[in-house]
This record gives C-alpha cells, structure tokens and sequence, in this order.
C-alpha cells in the first residue's frame, strides 16, 4: 500500500465498486449522494461525529466494503466483523483518519520518492494478484522504485494476510529475516 490518491480512488470511490457493485451499493447508501464525490471525507465525517448512532451506522457500512471485498473467496466471518461495533470503529476511525490527513507523509509519491532511504533494508512485498485494496499496480510500481526487494505475488489471493498464499509467503518471509 503507497497510499497514493488514485490508489484510494480506486478502492473507495470508483474501481472496486465494478466488481462488487452489490457490496459497493451498501457502501454508499451511508452516504448522501450530494457527499459522494468524496466517499473518504464523507465517511470521516460520520466516523467522528458527535452522535453515536451516525457513528456506528458510518463505521460499519466502512468495515463492511472492506471486509466483503478482502478477500478472492467471499470469507463471511470477516464479513460479519463488519457487524461488530468496537471492531468496525476503531477500524474505520483509525483509516479514515490517515487517509484524510494523507497518511502524514509530505505527497503522495513520499514511498516511492524516498525508497534510496531504505534500499539496502532487506524487503520481501507479498502481493495478491487479485488483491482489489491495495491493486497490485502498487505493488509492481514499489518493485520498479525498489528491484533489490523481493516480491511474491501471490496468484490466488486477493487482500487479506489470512489467506492461505499471503500467509504462506508472510511467515516464509518472517522466518528468512529472523536472524538480522
């Protein structure tokens, strides 16, 4: 995740909405359509708002988008935290605030632009192939910013770090720095 702009776009305003458009449909019914052209702020507004109510109704509709598209195979248990209500505030509270305040970097090119930094810092990405958060675009541009980082993607995963390949690949990744 680079956390650039068109980035979010695609997951939060327009781009995953083409392939879960039955989920999207519950994402935005939070939303006044005159507020939809800026889904982040719309929803960082009601995730802070004074009345618990607004709240807990932005905060779940949130977790919900994510959890229903995070994975290849739809996992219902993930979906359904969506539904738990301090899960989904501290989630959707926690994004919402960094995505507003653009993840206190100075741009939104700040990775990619400053990766001389951490270059010799053994790196292993694990990607999904069909990870529709974070695109794999993100992670391919990381790659061509940062060669000597090693990337696995993972050919059926989509987003979440519970997924058989993507944990697979984490641990082997963990087990092959554990000695630095």
């Amino acid at each position: 995740f680079t956390h650039r702009r068109p980035e979010l776009a695609f997951f939060y305003q327009e781009g995953s909405s083409w392939l879960f458009p039955d989920a999207w449909e519950k994402y935005i019914a939070v939303i006044p359509e005159v507020e939809r052209h800026d889904m982040i702020s719309a929803y960082y507004r009601r995730v802070t708002d004074d009345d618990p109510a607004v709240r807990l109704e932005a905060a779940k509709a949130w977790t919900t988008w994510e959890m229903s598209t995070s994975n290849l195979i739809p996992n219902e248990e993930k979906i359904a935290q969506g539904e738990d209500p301090k899960f989904a505030e501290a989630f959707a509270r926690i994004e919402t605030h960094y995505f507003v305040h653009g993840a206190f970097m100075r741009n939104d090119q700040q990775l990619l632009e400053d990766v001389d930094k951490i270059r010799d810092v053994p790196c292993t990405i694990v990607q999904g192939r069909y990870d529709v958060v974070c695109p794999m675009k993100s992670c391919w541009d990381l790659h061509r910013a940062w060669p000597e980082a090693d990337v696995k993607v993972v050919s059926d995963a989509g987003h979440s770090m519970s997924e058989p390949g993507i944990k697979s690949e984490l641990v082997k990744a963990c087990d092959l720095y554990a000695d630095l």
